[in-house]
């Protein structure tokens, strides 16, 4: 059974089978995020820690150098917060409700 992305939940295979391999790309989780991460591009050293790290590969990388977030697929996890080295300040969470651009 292949789902359809607009399919209610009652249609989807159970126990979270994936169905058609490669297709995370067509289901944008950001919605889910009650924590943003905000990424301060003038702190940022490039260790491109949270860029390995990033469950969702939500952190956009062009040059070998960061150059933001996609918060169409970040669900907010923090673990790019958690990896980064403890200095520079490049990456901090904050509530979602306190977000200028709720994207």
């Amino acid at each position: 059974m292949t789902a359809k992305k607009d399919a209610p939940w009652q249609d989807l295979p159970e126990a979270g089978i994936i169905t058609d391999p490669g297709n995370a790309a067509e289901w944008e989780t950001g919605s889910w995020r009650s924590n943003r991460p905000v990424w301060d591009e003038e702190e940022c050293i490039d260790c491109l820690n949270c860029w390995i790290y990033c469950p969702d590969s939500a952190i956009l990388i062009e040059d070998g150098a960061v150059r933001g977030i996609d918060y169409r697929y970040c669900k907010g996890c923090g673990i790019c917060v958690e990896v980064k080295p403890k200095k520079p300040q490049c990456l901090k969470m904050i509530p979602e409700s306190e977000s200028e651009d709720q994207q």
